[in-house]
């Protein structure tokens, strides 16, 4: 989830011109925030969502843990000792916080997706052509980031972060009986040269350098597509991709009883250690052209059902290029495409690409059918709205001096509020990439008295909360630091965090993301809790392309009821600025 919500951010960012990777070097340790000012936020942050009486009972219990010589004090020293001793003293709890612990399905909930323009064709010829341009692009970028050539990635001229980078490249997450890990393979002394496609559920591994360690041409990896359509036609295959789809505890006993066969082992390997894969998908249907872009970012997300394309994906593997058929196309993580013009091929016979097979037992036959029934019910129970408001852009806040994205989390608040009336707990993503190893941290969305707030827009609290997560002064990350360094000293869970108010304070009923992009795609990802929604957004000169998602099992939540009511809101607020009488 991180990989491609920090890295397609940054990558709208201007670019610095020094190239060399020593450049990162400079980048300051992430300092823990002083706990006063931590609690302080906390605090503030209650206030809109619990009743007087409870915001003191939660009041008396902070104001307890905060004092000098106490419990918070006690841990907050166990912090900057961990933050002096380590490059980023909260990066690996979070990763594994966040996402190795979690034991939920990866599609939808974990993973996200970017749907991009669709391309201007209709038919398999161009998808493969698409497709060659695509894989040699993306082995480009891998090869500026081996050579030092890929320029670092700055934020308002202050480098970022580029250590995650090498490792988007031959790696994949692998299930685990209590959590997951990360499989890292582009490190090894003899690192890997494929990668797999996957065409009607059938995985082959293709192999994209040549034997003087060039990369492939164009014209080299299509024939070998033309190969590979030509030995995957509609069968009988069973969509052993679905698997990677389970809840992560009968995934990881699945891939057990799978790897127990030489045959599965050697195949899974060779997707596991491919460096990325790509994913040639049959067309979306289509309706109206609003309605397809839903079905179309939908597709990118989670494949489209087991009698669609979700058997073409291995969710587990970091990198994921989809290419459709009827001109769709998108990725999972991370994106890294250019123009190529290429070499000549060489005149050399190129080796048959390698069909993966799968030994397919009785036991691994029912974990497919499992796998099959529980994916269809999570893809039916997620509904997607991606729409592209056309009214304004971010130049119309801009004109008025104002944040775009500021103002875009403004509408979205006082939307919420309309459709539900009340205001909820509300967090927006941001990169903590200015620092060496950072990864993400929340920031709380302003909500308490939403309406004023509207007519107040001068009001900068929204631009400061921005501000002070940047500087790594984020409310939630050092929250979860004190609770896992009290669990790390073998200490109980400290008080605030069993409060009703920490559980409130971190139900995410608004899960928010912007990813602004050179083009018009959308990113797309699944609500954090069952009654809330996820919003990304693409912020455009004139216009603004979102993507919205609820659940359809909870009655209260309905993506095309928030979109209608966002429609309008925006409208409304363009009157406050733009008055017509």
């Amino acid at each position: 989830t991180e990989t491609v919500l920090t890295s397609t951010r940054v990558q709208t960012c201007s670019v610095s011109r020094t190239s060399s990777p020593r450049y990162v070097n400079v980048l300051p340790n992430q300092p823990v925030p002083p706990l006063a000012q931590t609690l302080q936020a906390y605090l503030k942050a209650l206030e809109p969502l619990l009743p007087p009486e409870e915001i003191n009972h939660t009041r008396r219990m902070v104001q307890e843990f905060g004092m000098p010589g106490g419990l918070g004090a006690k841990l907050q020293m166990g912090l900057e000792r961990r933050a002096r001793s380590t490059k980023n003293w909260i990066a690996p709890w979070w990763v594994q916080w966040a996402y190795l612990d979690s034991r939920q399905p990866l599609p939808v909930h974990s993973n996200p997706a970017i749907s991009l323009p669709r391309r201007d064709y209709n038919g398999w010829r161009s998808q493969l052509l698409f497709a060659s341009k695509l894989i040699a692009a993306v082995l480009d970028f891998k090869a500026k980031i081996n050579t030092g050539q890929l320029p670092v990635d700055d934020l308002r001229g202050k480098p970022l972060c580029m250590e995650l980078y090498p490792l988007l490249f031959s790696s994949c997450r692998i299930p685990g009986p209590k959590h997951d890990y990360v499989a890292h393979y582009g490190r090894s002394r003899r690192s890997p040269t494929h990668i797999t496609v996957v065409r009607n559920y059938q995985f082959f591994q293709l192999e994209v350098y040549n034997s003087d360690g060039s990369r492939m041409t164009e014209s080299q990896i299509h024939s070998q597509l033309l190969r590979i359509r030509s030995q995957s036609w509609k069968t009988d295959k069973e969509p052993m991709g679905i698997l990677t789809s389970e809840h992560r505890h009968t995934w990881g006993q699945a891939y057990n009883r799978l790897l127990k066969d030489k045959l599965n082992k050697e195949s899974v390997r060779l997707i596991e250690t491919g460096l990325f894969s790509l994913c040639l998908d049959s067309p979306v249907m289509r309706i109206s052209d609003e309605k397809y872009a839903s079905r179309k970012a939908a597709q990118i997300l989670h494949g489209g059902g087991t009698f669609s394309n979700s058997g073409n994906r291995w969710f587990d593997k970091t990198l994921q290029f989809v290419v459709g058929e009827d001109g769709s196309w998108g990725l999972l993580y991370e994106q890294a495409t250019a123009e190529d013009k290429g070499p000549r091929a060489p005149l050399v016979p190129l080796p048959m690409p390698k069909k993966l097979y799968f030994h397919i037992d009785r036991e691994i036959k029912w974990d497919i059918e499992h796998a099959k029934q529980n994916l269809d019910i999570l893809i039916n129970d997620l509904d997607v709205n991606v729409f592209n408001f056309k009214r304004f852009g971010k130049e119309l806040p801009k004109q008025h001096k104002l944040s775009p994205h500021s103002f875009i989390q403004v509408a979205l608040q006082l939307a919420y509020y309309r459709v539900h009336n009340e205001a909820c707990a509300a967090c927006d993503i941001i990169s903590q990439r200015m620092f060496r190893g950072g990864r993400t941290e929340y920031i709380r969305s302003p909500t308490n008295q939403t309406l004023k707030f509207i007519l107040a827009f001068d009001d900068p609290s929204v631009s400061v909360r921005n501000v002070t997560a940047l500087k790594g002064h984020g409310i939630d990350s050092h929250l979860l630091g004190l609770k896992l360094q009290a669990i790390e000293e073998g200490l109980s869970v400290p008080k605030i965090f069993m409060d009703t108010a920490y559980g409130l304070a971190t139900h995410w009923k608004l899960r928010t993301g912007q990813v602004p992009a050179n083009t018009d795609s959308v990113m797309c990802f699944g609500p954090l809790v069952p009654d809330g929604y996820a919003v990304c957004y693409n912020p455009q000169a004139d216009h603004v392309h979102f993507s919205i998602t609820a659940f359809n099992c909870c009655e209260e939540t309905h993506a095309e009821t928030l979109a209608v009511t966002l429609k309008d809101t925006l409208c409304q607020l363009q009157e406050l600025l733009q008055p017509t009488v």
